[in-house]
């Protein structure tokens, strides 16, 4: 039934998420354990690195010392715009005596003031899990209802409809609409993961550690379009900095990540994605980043299917027929040259 199906599903992706989370666990495990070197070693390749961007910032505190901008960097304690993580701040404290008694000397306080540190990046992250579990688990539930309705949505949508006309035109575009999200998901689910065995092979290859997790990575950034594979590259080139004593290696290592999620972008994708399927760049980044704040992550994921659901609408519908057009990722068709007083109406009253 179609219950049971649902709960099949629902705990094979709870199996799977739980599978994942066990995976990851030692390497993450392993990075807070060595969260000490690991800052260590972050503050001297920011030293080196400043070090060897050091010969602009002396041509910039010149230019600085010629037009006569800027305060200077080397401000003493209490100057104007230094600033300093703790205060302490001391002065004294007078009564006026009593009428007919001595005046009791003035006591000397001082009051500390402490800065409070700010949250570290680590601890920022962790604190978002919470949340995303939270998220996570909504979505199971919502999956699980969704699945065990059967057919009872498809129902209802078409027997809100009059005629006979109507509703089996409805069906179809329902039907079309499931056919469309199942070939869409699974050809992307394959891609994302050939992309993710491609970048864990190449990482693996340049000596990066736990390879593994840069594959898992390129997998689930994959379903965010564009900044999802953006995000990979940046991660990718900043642990590269701080494994390799050079800068040319962690260039290297974001141009190879930049250059797979390129290629299957650009290639593999379009592709094996059937061309009705595809969507404009423009609407997809505006609708991905919509629903990173309606959703945050899951959000992101869900973008594009909300996306294919509504141009396979907008297929079915007259009304929409210009608005699916504007989402279509395809190339219009070039415009005709027509005779321009032939295509204007006749002024009334005139021959």
């Amino acid at each position: 039934s179609a219950t049971v199906t649902a709960a099949i599903v629902s705990l094979g992706l709870v199996v799977s998420v739980v599978v994942i989370g066990f995976l990851v666990s030692g390497p993450v495990n392993r990075l807070i354990e060595n969260a000490p070197q690991i800052s260590t070693r972050l503050e001297q390749r920011l030293t080196e690195i400043r070090q060897n961007f050091r010969g602009i910032e002396r041509a910039a505190e010149k230019l600085d010392e010629i037009t006569g901008g800027g305060d200077s960097p080397d401000a003493p304690p209490g100057a104007p715009g230094a600033q300093t993580p703790d205060a302490t701040l001391t002065g004294t404290l007078s009564s006026p005596a009593p009428p007919g008694q001595p005046a009791q000397p003035d006591q000397r306080i001082e009051v500390q003031v402490q800065t409070t540190p700010e949250t570290s990046t680590l601890a920022s992250v962790l604190n978002l899990g919470p949340a995303f579990v939270g998220q996570i688990i909504f979505t199971l539930f919502l999956l699980f209802f969704l699945i065990s309705s059967g057919d009872l949505i498809y129902l209802k949508i078409v027997q809100s409809f009059d005629t006979m006309r109507e509703k089996r035109a409805a069906y179809l575009a329902l039907r079309e609409i499931e056919d469309s999200l199942g070939t869409y998901l699974g050809a992307i689910t394959l891609i994302n993961a050939c992309l993710g065995v491609a970048v864990g092979l190449a990482m693996w290859a340049w000596g990066m550690p736990s390879p593994f997790l840069f594959g898992l990575a390129a997998f689930l950034l994959n379903y965010v379009p564009y900044l999802g594979s953006v995000t990979g590259v940046i991660v990718a080139a900043l642990i590269a900095l701080f494994v390799y004593d050079d800068l040319f290696t962690p260039l290297m290592v974001g141009l190879t990540f930049l250059a797979l999620t390129s290629f299957e972008g650009q290639l593999i994708t379009p592709f094996f994605v059937s061309r009705r399927l595809q969507l404009n760049t423009v609407v997809v980044f505006l609708t991905v980043a919509l629903w990173a704040w309606l959703w945050s992550v899951l959000g992101m994921i869900v973008a594009v299917p909300v996306l294919v659901v509504i141009r396979v609408l907008a297929e079915h519908i007259p009304g929409l027929n210009k608005f699916g057009n504007f989402l279509a990722g395809e190339a219009p068709p070039a415009l005709e040259d027509e005779d321009e007083d032939e295509a204007l109406d006749p002024v009334p009253g005139k021959a």
